[in-house]
């Protein structure tokens, strides 16, 4: 059953969970009530509901309204005429026409584990895309292939480089998924940022104050406000080292291609413009020096000796293996529903009604509605 504001029981935190094929199918039909297809839908739904069963709300369904104001102010292709031009044996330049971030970001990552089928890598650079949402799905596209995959992209100008009180470079992500035997594939995904500036955006709709150190207020200070935040800009992790990773990156994904970069990249928010996103997509084969098998006992092997690596004093635990935490993220999320803040909720409720999409109910309250994955 759905409704527009369920009224299921509410925590007291103000989240309620939804089921998680409730919310992609919610995010289809409101794709395709914008004039996207059936098949495209799907993928840019996913790949928000794959954010959120991640835990990676920054990169989830908080997205799905300006995406639709996007489509509805002409400035995203809901149809877009995808173009594949090969230069090279291994490589291709892929035109995404405009057309949406997870529907180009997964084309790309299909020709490039195409060309790595054939010849041990591929890599493919995008032009004329948009905001693509978590890169460690387009990854984990290349795992569930036996593929090695790397996802970078381009991002708008929120971000000062190091030194810098003003907003130069994105927060440019980077994620790479690598298959293994027995054990569960390592999937690394991180902005070059402190924090996703999404993660501030959530913060901004829920109205709960940032650690201090994510970001800067217009004149270049510390802020704990996400509104100063969002009107001044993140800073990079690991100071000079984040910063000029987030420059390779946007030279790579936007200079290399042919997209926009830097400042010559619009924000996500600017309804009056395209973008002009980059990204590469990258694909390795296991066996390309050693033969699979063997590939994936050596990955068993290495990821078992992190594992088994003393942890620091006052450290609970155990040392982990990158994205160890949000697989067992989602398999809770799976199991309990995905988590929404009630302003988040609000606000796709009242998209909802202005599309004709009803907004699914909440479930039913769970006691262990706040546990974490273990």
């Amino acid at each position: 059953m759905t409704a527009q504001g369920g009224a299921a029981a509410q925590d007291r935190a103000g989240v309620q969970r939804y089921g998680h094929s409730d919310l992609l199918e919610y995010g289809c039909r409101v794709f395709e009530s914008l004039g996207v297809p059936p098949d495209d839908a799907r993928e840019a739904s996913g790949c928000l509901i794959k954010a959120e069963l991640r835990g990676v709300d920054s990169h989830g369904l908080v997205r799905l309204p300006v995406y639709a104001r996007r489509l509805q102010a002409g400035v995203v292709n809901a149809q877009p005429a995808v173009r594949l031009h090969s230069s090279r044996t291994a490589a291709a330049l892929l035109d995404g026409d405009n057309g949406l971030g997870p529907v180009v970001g997964s084309r790309a990552m299909e020709a490039a584990l195409e060309l790595a089928a054939q010849h041990g890598t591929g890599f493919v650079g995008v032009r004329h895309s948009n905001h693509f949402g978590p890169a460690a799905y387009y990854v984990e596209k290349a795992v569930a292939a036996g593929q090695i995959g790397l996802a970078i992209s381009n991002a708008p100008p929120n971000m000062a480089p190091f030194g810098g009180r003003t907003r130069f470079l994105g927060t440019n992500p980077v994620a790479v998924g690598v298959p293994a035997g027995d054990e569960p594939p390592l999937i690394f995904d991180a902005s070059t940022s402190v924090v996703a500036r999404g993660k501030i955006i959530v913060a901004a709709h829920n109205r709960t104050s940032i650690p201090e150190g994510w970001a800067i207020d217009p004149d270049g200070y510390g802020t704990t406000d996400p509104e100063r935040a969002l009107a001044g800009a993140v800073l990079p992790f690991g100071g000079a080292k984040g910063s000029a990773i987030s420059f390779i990156i946007d030279i790579l994904c936007g200079v290399l291609t042919g997209a926009a970069f830097a400042t010559h990249l619009n924000t996500l928010e600017d309804l009056s413009t395209v973008q002009n996103v980059g990204h590469v997509l990258a694909a390795v084969r296991t066996d390309l020096f050693v033969p699979g098998d063997q590939f994936r006992a050596r990955m068993d092997a290495i990821l078992k000796m992190l594992k088994a690596s003393p942890p620091a004093p006052g450290v609970g635990g155990r040392v982990l293996v990158p994205g160890e935490i949000e697989l067992a993220q989602e398999s809770l999320n799976r199991e309990q529903g995905i988590a929404l803040g009630t302003p988040i909720a609000a606000q796709l409720a009242g998209l909802g009604r202005e599309l004709g999409v009803p907004f699914p109910d909440a479930l039913a309250a769970s006691p262990h509605s706040e546990q974490g994955p273990a």
